[in-house]
């Protein structure tokens, strides 16, 4: 239906808008205001959407799957800029700026969990498991510790800084890693397995 079509594509709108507002909000709290300055410490959507990777990409995954194909929907808002220098404790505020984003994905997840149990999802099972789905799938991959992804943010909190600079250093080329890992069959073989065992633990079976 197209009524659930776009309710899917709304909720991996919001779902990536809150997880990059979370991040923006928590530095914020500990003392880097560089989202609040640059106007990205909102919840306006135009503040946030990045016209592939919130729009074109998750449009075109989801023509995709109505056609067949198995595709998983995903997709991207633009990061909103931290200035971990400004944090009052850098090494480990940045853990918790990184563990904001997944955290508020993880909540999501759980909301649309228990929504699907109640009477008001009676119809629109499907666009509940996708919120459950997309949100634990935004959680999950971006806990790699590949950067610029959010694990790699906790890697660094814990690492030594000796060894935590050359680690950084991988930064400009962790897309292309990422992109890698993905052609690799990694997103089948451990990601889509870790969604489903998650899932299973709220109670939805994907």
């Amino acid at each position: 239906m197209l009524s659930e079509t776009v309710a899917i594509i709304l909720i991996l709108m919001f779902a990536v808008i809150l997880h990059e507002y979370a991040h923006g909000w928590v530095a914020n709290q500990l003392g880097d205001s560089t989202a609040k300055i640059m106007g990205r410490l909102s919840l306006n959507p135009l503040k946030h959407i990045d016209p592939l990777g919130t729009i074109l990409l998750p449009t075109i995954l989801l023509l995709m799957r109505s056609m067949g194909y198995g595709t998983v929907i995903f997709g991207w808002a633009k990061p909103v800029p931290v200035n971990y220098f400004n944090l009052h404790h850098p090494k480990r505020d940045m853990i918790w700026v990184g563990l904001a984003g997944p955290a508020v994905n993880i909540i999501l997840a759980i909301l649309f969990s228990q929504l699907l149990k109640s009477q008001w999802a009676v119809g629109y099972e499907e666009v509940c498991v996708a919120g459950v789905f997309i949100n634990l799938l935004l959680a999950i991959f971006n806990m790699i510790p590949i950067p610029p992804l959010d694990g790699s943010r906790l890697v660094m909190g814990i690492l030594p800084n000796e060894l935590a600079r050359p680690y950084m250093r991988l930064e400009p080329y962790g897309i292309l890693i990422v992109l890698l890992l993905l052609s690799s069959g990694f997103l089948d073989i451990f990601i889509l397995p870790l969604i489903s065992a998650s899932a299973r633990l709220l109670g939805v079976e994907l």
